[in-house]
């Protein structure tokens, strides 16, 4: 990308001053550069002469003197100039950025893609919410936030899977089963009540009516015996299914679902990381319970794996999951994506990847924070009744797809959000969503109107792009690949979507001051139409990195 030549460029301008005695021989440091808030001062401006004026005991400007006659020419760079106290500004010229549009068109569905992750294998996991209850609004965020990050991994070149961890063991199962016993009875008529513990929520009584219609009486015992463990399993897969059309429905698709029951099983990892643990010393036992010894690893306090009662913790079987990521399956980085309640999970997460093999600077997770619904001014209650909940398909089927992914991934993860369901559904520029995707449609509508009238971009002079508009929809679409580096870097998708609005931005001023489509002028509407092609490009590209569709018409 543009952004590391010019990089270069400043790293190079500093060896050639050192090296012409016009600066002091020092190690040099990383070179950056930052894009100026206003245009007169550059596309690219560094602070390099600012940072090592110490170490070359001469005044800033003076060192950005310096490096400003040493700049290596640059089909890209039009001029380089010298700011107060010391900025060093490169500006692109007009030409070079006119013949972008070119390349970005032929670049095509292609663009902004990079070979950076050289096919390092990541392994993302998200939602991985209980199967014990429908998947929920804030589920949702994290799903937008996964898909999202993991399709720009993808185009920056990393071997992605996608992964839906299934917790369908341990307590909070159990408890589903009996509380979907205790329905499925009360459908053949027993006088039964849903376990004080239980889940009230109507869905359980929908997936009993189910299995009684599939099955019959199978699963009914005399009264006062325990259910049937298949039963529960039974009903936890009609959970999960539910939860995959659920997601699905939002243009969520996993490259595995992955059961922690597996990991309990003969032969599954979950034994191995307990004899493990124990062969190293990490596990001490009192109180009638297994304990880590993660205190001895720098954690404030131990922390169970197997109950007194004999039944593992979701810590033991997290340790054996990070175990099977780690070292069966040998990826090279893990990324984790969770609620912000898990927050307090982390450190102890990755003192056990430690204690098992693991590298625990390769273990990164994102946390995400609470998603509030409101109708314009009004909150919406998360609840609607007694163990209802707003899930995400109400409100993926009131807002659309689309809508529901922009909006999740608009603030940044680390803050919490209101979505605003009105907003989402509005049909004008106040609806982010619909502002960018009406930018496409418009664009598409342009250049189907050109080729009803027999006009196209071929033979394009592109050297025509000069106008003041022209060239600021032409900075923007060259953005994209520094917009990805950064989502990459940050673990961050919400730069996607600000990037989506900036560039929509452009292209409205774009297409209020510039003609499109001009008889009189044809050499220039074919510029214009390699322009908008490249924009659509962009803009395509951008939206379906999201999981947001890039409509023709609107």
């Amino acid at each position: 990308m543009i952004r590391d030549e010019i990089i270069e460029l400043v790293g190079r301008a500093l060896h050639a001053a050192q090296a012409a005695g016009d600066l002091p021989q020092f190690a040099a440091p990383e070179v950056t550069v930052e894009h100026p808030q206003r245009t007169e001062h550059g596309d690219f401006s560094a602070n390099l002469a600012l940072r090592i004026q110490g170490l070359a005991k001469m005044k800033a400007l003076e060192v950005a003197e310096a490096l400003r006659r040493h700049v290596p020419a640059h089909e890209a760079v039009s001029e380089v100039r010298v700011a107060p106290p010391g900025f060093l500004n490169l500006y692109l010229g007009a030409g070079w950025l006119a013949g972008q549009a070119s390349a970005i068109a032929d670049a095509g569905e292609r663009y902004a893609s990079s070979d950076r992750g050289a096919g390092q294998r990541i392994q993302i996991e998200y939602v991985s919410a209980n199967p014990t209850g429908p998947i929920h609004v804030g589920n949702g965020r994290g799903a937008a936030i996964g898909s999202t990050l993991a399709n720009v991994m993808v185009a920056a070149g990393y071997d992605v899977e996608q992964e839906y961890y299934v917790n369908d063991a341990g307590t909070q199962v159990a408890i589903f089963g009996r509380t979907l016993y205790a329905r499925y009875q009360q459908l053949f008529g027993r006088d039964v009540t849903v376990p004080e513990n239980g889940y009230p929520g109507e869905y359980v009584l929908d997936v009993a009516r189910g299995i009684k219609d599939q099955a019959g009486d199978r699963f009914l015992r005399p009264e006062g015996e325990e259910p049937s463990a298949e039963l529960g399993q039974l009903g936890i897969q009609v959970m999960v299914d539910h939860i995959r059309e659920d997601l699905a429905l939002m243009g969520v698709e996993y490259d595995r679902w992955y059961s922690e029951r597996s990991l309990q099983a003969e032969g599954g990892a979950y034994n191995r990381v307990l004899d493990l643990l124990r062969q190293q010393k990490h596990v001490v036992e009192r109180e009638g319970a297994v304990w880590f010894a993660s205190s001895e690893l720098g954690e404030s306090k131990d922390n169970v794996l197997i109950r007194s009662d004999g039944m593992p913790t979701y810590y033991a079987t997290d340790i054996a999951y990070h175990y099977d990521k780690f070292i069966e399956r040998k990826f090279d980085r893990v990324i984790d994506i969770w609620g912000a309640d898990h927050q307090g999970h982390v450190s102890r997460v990755k003192a056990a990847v430690a204690a098992i093999g693991g590298d625990p600077s390769k273990l990164d997770v994102l946390l995400y924070q609470l998603v509030a619904l409101r109708r314009g001014d009004q909150a919406v209650p998360l609840s609607k009744r007694a163990g209802e909940i707003v899930t995400l398909r109400d409100v993926v089927e009131e807002v659309g797809k689309d809508a529901t992914r922009f909006f999740f991934l608009l603030p940044s993860a680390n803050q919490t959000m209101d979505f605003d369901l009105e907003l989402a559904k509005k049909q004008s520029d106040e609806n982010p969503v619909y502002y960018v995707q009406y930018a496409h449609a418009r664009i598409a509508g342009i250049l189907a109107k050109a080729v009803e009238q027999g006009i196209s971009a071929d033979g394009a002079d592109a050297s025509l792009l000069t106008h003041e508009a022209e060239q600021t929809l032409l900075r923007k679409l060259l953005l994209l690949p520094e917009v990805l580096e950064t989502v990459v870097d940050d673990l961050g998708p919400h730069h996607l979507p600000h990037y989506a609005q900036d560039l929509a931005s452009a292209f409205h001023v774009f297409y209020t001051q510039c003609r499109v489509i001009d008889a009189e002028n044809p050499d220039l509407s074919r510029a214009r139409l390699l322009l908008l092609e490249a924009a659509r490009v962009v803009l395509a590209r951008t939206l379906g990195l999201m999981g947001v569709s890039a409509p023709e018409q609107m």
